[in-house]
């Protein structure tokens, strides 16, 4: 089932799409890749979810990607003696260690670590950012703060602190845990919240042991001022523009999109963008035309996946939200001002085989108008590179690995295909000709360029470029 655009899109499962029918038609409107989230998922229903997913990759025989996405730590305040308090601008509040419910003056947070890290001057941001505090003293114990705005607060609500970096992993008990289910159930990517500093992803990474990959969600400051050394660690990215807009001044979220979106095309690096992108279809059956806009906007700056929340997970129109994102995505790759916009992003190739190969495929392939990029890959590697130049022509990802073909669903413009390794160079081309024509409408005459690392099976050594045409069978018919 080939997709008529390049971009993927990732849809949330949840109460209304959790069951095989659901899912399943999720798959057919659009959706490549299936976010698991662990903030509301319990381990029986994870493993559940993943056998149905695999149940219905195997029915449609085209790889599904399954991310699992990390709680991360949940920071609160405590409660109050009357389950909330009113608040006025101009007037200081206390946060202390002291466990007993808060009143009109004080209130109990039970993070020592924020107590470390806050200093005079540091904003505190609580209730998804309705209150916000600005600290006047500090202690290891204490913090006096001046009310900047807000009117009430209840029991238990959020607390962020965005000028301050909190000395603690990234992973809580419970993340380690989902992550152990996760990795057992076999999902083919990790999604790490509250990410800080590049070694935040280390502790997942040496449990994960390439059982699935990392995806970094950028959505606090700290890891925006990181982000070049949060890029290099990672193996992909999500803009979280949720938790950005709670920490960062909202007006900022569309640059900070933009320069995460283009250092991890830099990079090569897979990058989502997500959060309310079609936030109104979870109560309406059309989006607003700001968000088919906002939508639209992610796509022309060349993200490998566009993401789905609550419209999926727990909306009213769960299959008509990712029709819909299907629709813009494809409407905008076909605006004359797409390639263009594409093409100035274009980073030029990093002086290895593997992207001298990747580029060369690129030009060769639009200035003889061929029907397709075969890309033989093992570890995934050469499709991603394949992928970072952004080529108009279709890429065939085709890899003898079914977990290499999973993950790489995600990544912008492939087509993935799992299958048999073959055995020989001509066998290899036979098949890359065959999936063109089967999958890719190509027709016997057309040509398709084939990239691959040579002895075959050798992880990340693409070496060898070559043009085929297509016979009357769909094997090549020249043994160019």
């Amino acid at each position: 089932m080939r997709r008529w655009r390049k971009v993927k899109i990732l849809a949330t499962l949840g109460p209304s799409s959790s069951d095989k029918a659901k899912i399943k038609a999720l798959s057919h409107a659009g959706a490549d890749v299936f976010r698991i989230n662990m903030s509301h998922t319990d381990h029986p229903s994870l493993r559940r979810m993943v056998n149905t997913i695999r149940a219905i990759e195997e029915e449609g025989s085209r790889p599904i990607g399954i991310l699992a996405d990390l709680q991360g730590p949940k920071l609160r305040i405590g409660t109050f003696a009357d389950g909330k308090i009113e608040l006025t601008a101009g007037d200081s509040i206390v946060l202390d260690s002291d466990p007993k419910p808060g009143n009109q003056k004080r209130v109990y947070l039970p993070h020592p670590e924020i107590f470390e890290a806050i200093e005079p001057g540091h904003r505190l941001l609580l209730d998804d950012g309705k209150v916000r505090l600005r600290v006047t003293k500090a202690s290891e114990t204490r913090a006096t703060a001046f009310i900047e705005a807000g009117t009430a607060l209840s029991d238990r609500k959020g607390i962020s602190v965005p000028d301050s970096t909190l000395g603690f992993s990234a992973l809580t008990d419970k993340d380690r845990s989902d992550l152990d289910a996760a990795l057992d159930a076999g999902v083919d990517w990790i999604a790490l919240s509250f990410v800080q500093r590049p070694e935040d992803l280390a502790e997942v990474k040496k449990i994960a042991r390439g059982r699935a990959l990392v995806m970094a969600k950028i959505e606090k400051p700290q890891a925006v001022e990181r982000l070049a050394a949060i890029i290099e660690q990672s193996d992909a990215l999500m803009v979280a523009r949720g938790d950005l807009g709670v920490e960062m001044p909202l007006e900022r979220v569309p640059g900070i999109q933009k320069q995460i979106t283009r250092a991890a095309r830099r990079a090569g690096k897979p990058v989502v963008v997500a959060t309310q992108m079609l936030e109104s279809m979870i109560t309406a059956p059309v989006p607003t035309r700001a968000e088919v806009s906002d939508v639209s906007t992610a796509v022309f700056e060349g993200a490998d996946a566009i993401m789905l929340s609550a419209e999926s997970a727990s909306g009213a129109f769960p299959v008509e939200a990712v029709e819909t994102m299907d629709r813009i995505a494809i409407e905008v790759e076909r605006d004359p001002n797409y390639p263009s916009i594409i093409y100035a992003q274009r980073t030029e190739p990093e002086a290895t085989s593997a992207d001298a190969i990747s580029a060369a495929a690129r030009q060769i392939a639009e200035t003889l108008h061929l029907a397709a990029i075969c890309c033989y890959t093992a570890s995934g590697a050469t499709a991603v590179r394949a992928a970072r130049e952004r080529p108009l022509t279709p890429i065939i990802a085709m890899s003898p690995i079914q977990s290499t073909a999973r993950r790489l669903s995600i990544v912008w413009g492939l087509h993935c295909i799992a299958g048999k390794e073959p055995g020989t160079m001509e066998e290899m081309v036979d098949r890359a000709c065959q999936v063109a024509s089967s999958e890719l409408e190509a027709t016997p005459g057309q040509r398709i360029i084939v990239t691959a690392g040579v002895p075959l099976g050798t992880p990340g050594a693409t070496n060898m470029l070559r043009i085929a045409f297509i016979g009357s069978h769909g094997g090549d018919s020249l043994k160019t």
